[in-house]
């Protein structure tokens, strides 16, 4: 149960989703009041007359993006708090929601415990998601998992291509021009970079990483 009354703007343009919120919210006796609307135009409206203490904002309107209406939101009602409600469940979506304002995100599928505790945390300040929404932002990015890969000195990937292609130590440094123990360095920074204990272990992480 919420423990304030507030105020609460569900803009979406599904009838259903719409009704089916309000019952949910009226049933809670920390809710004071409800208004709907179908389009990003209303919901702006509404606010420069009226301000809420929330908004529960889809992503997909008919006359608006909803990452966009976000940040416009904030602009002209700094202190309403935005949860997004959608079915999008991207990652870089969430992301820019977030970036735009909003206070926590949730998919359409939250159950009504998930929604009535993301709008008792944000009222409280803290970021709140579904627990799908949990997982989605939990796993590695692809920018986080370009990072992860070891960036290697172009003599590193020369010796790396050799070592796989089976050439001892002695014969890379006959072809390169090296010193043997200069090779022998090279091969322990790879294994080092590529966390591997051997040339096997080696040779399969290079694979995995693309670097072959």
């Amino acid at each position: 149960m919420l423990h304030n009354k507030i105020s609460v703007a569900i803009v979406d343009d599904h009838p259903v989703v719409v009704e089916g919120l309000k019952t949910l919210l009226k049933n809670d006796e920390g809710i004071g009041g409800i208004i709907s609307c179908v389009r990003g135009k209303e919901i702006i409206e509404c606010l420069q007359e009226q301000p809420v203490d929330l908004v529960l904002l889809d992503i997909i309107l008919p006359d608006a993006n909803g990452i966009e209406l976000c940040k416009e939101i904030k602009k002209i009602a700094p202190e309403t708090i935005i949860l997004g409600l959608s079915n999008q469940a991207e990652r870089s979506i969430i992301l820019q929601m977030m970036q735009n304002g909003a206070s926590g995100y949730l998919l359409k599928n939250a159950s009504a415990a998930e929604l009535l505790r993301c709008i008792a945390e944000v009222q409280e300040g803290k970021t709140a998601f579904s627990d799908e929404v949990k997982e989605i932002m939990a796993r590695p990015s692809h920018h986080d998992l370009e990072a992860a890969i070891p960036s290697l000195t172009k003599r590193e990937k020369q010796i790396l291509k050799m070592i796989a292609n089976g050439d001892t130590s002695q014969q890379i440094a006959a072809t390169l021009f090296l010193s043997t123990l200069t090779v022998e360095t090279h091969r322990r920074n790879l294994l080092h970079k590529l966390k591997a204990k051997n040339v096997a272990g080696l040779i399969k992480r290079a694979t995995e990483y693309r670097l072959l």
